[in-house]
């Protein structure tokens, strides 16, 4: 396994992070003798991080998780999430603190080394969308994540760069934070730099970019986008993140990709792992696995390194083509 630092916080972290989450699946729906082989590979292969949140299978991933790392013997970085609703009569901070309370005792820790917003950041407050003054204004998310850190309960504060651009760039720039779960994979990148006009999807406008100038850890989410770049089998739980975005119009612009690129750089899973870590702005990638081979699968795509420039240059030529439709 090979490290990278997580921002400014000084950690080393795999450049692999295990995902707890619904997509891969693995800790929620896998029986347990699966389970405990994901996290025994996880561990022999130098994983150091593993990622949840308390809205996975209704907390069944944290639940699992608080007895599968202990009982296999390792202590990685763990990192979970939580939700706020503003319309609550229940403050902000208050919300915060009693979501990662239930979050710890499933997790069966005293603590976590990264809490995550895990709302979208939208100029208006609709649905699980906030805004950037319910995100920073006083008595905010982070004046609650402030409070958290102060009595030892949380490492580091972060949030989920998923919504607008422009109020995700604000709240990154504002020092408040230590990290960004960064929407970013090979189909679309557009969270690492600008993007040709034929192509088509939501366009993230280089954030990360904000984040590397604030010291800001970029934590890559949907790097197989929902398992679409993964596999062609579909799950039934595939969730779209992402605006101006569909199944259909992913699983086209994935055949484009994988007839172009064929299977000289890897399984499509080692492809995609590969060019998210092309990427030095990239601190982990987040993996969601359904299978324990995956596990491997991802360890191994770490060791084989970046994708060869004539790779990276003939999906610039896609983008330059929206996959071959312009």
């Amino acid at each position: 396994m090979k490290y990278r630092l997580f921002g400014r916080s000084g950690l080393s972290v795999s450049k692999i992070v295990f995902g707890g989450g619904r997509v891969g699946g693995i800790v929620i729906f896998a029986e347990d003798n699966v389970r405990r082989d994901a996290i025994r590979i996880a561990k022999e292969g130098g994983i150091n991080w593993i990622d949840t949140a308390a809205s996975y299978g209704d907390g069944k991933s944290e639940e699992a998780l608080g007895w599968l790392l202990p009982e296999a013997g390792h202590k990685p970085y763990v990192s979970t999430k939580f939700s706020v609703d503003p319309s609550l009569g229940e403050d902000i901070p208050s919300q915060i603190e009693r979501s990662l309370g239930e979050s710890l005792t499933r997790l069966r820790r005293t603590n976590v080394n990264l809490l995550q917003l895990h709302n979208r950041i939208e100029p208006v407050a609709e649905g699980r969308g906030i805004t950037v003054d319910h995100i920073l204004g006083k008595n905010g998310v982070a004046d609650g994540l402030d409070r958290l850190r102060a009595k030892g309960v949380i490492g580091l504060q972060g949030i989920t760069a998923l919504g607008d651009a422009a109020c995700c760039k604000e709240v990154i720039a504002s020092g408040r934070f230590d990290s960004a779960q960064v929407y970013h994979n090979l189909l679309n990148p557009s969270a690492a730099r600008a993007m040709p006009p034929a192509w088509t999807g939501q366009n993230f406008d280089g954030l990360m970019k904000t984040c590397h100038d604030n010291g800001v850890a970029v934590l890559n989410i949907r790097v197989f986008a929902a398992s679409i770049i993964a596999a062609e089998e579909r799950t039934g739980r595939e969730g779209i993140l992402t605006k101006d975005t569909d199944i259909e119009s992913e699983e086209r612009k994935a055949r484009a990709v994988f007839a172009t690129l064929g299977d000289e750089h890897g399984t499509r899973a080692q492809i995609a792992l590969r060019f998210a870590l092309s990427n030095s702005m990239v601190s982990c990638v987040v993996i969601g696995v359904a299978e324990t081979f995956h596990v491997e699968e991802a360890i191994a795509a770490v060791d084989m390194g970046a994708l060869p420039q004539s790779a990276l240059n003939a999906l610039e030529t896609l983008y330059e083509t929206d996959f071959g439709r312009a």
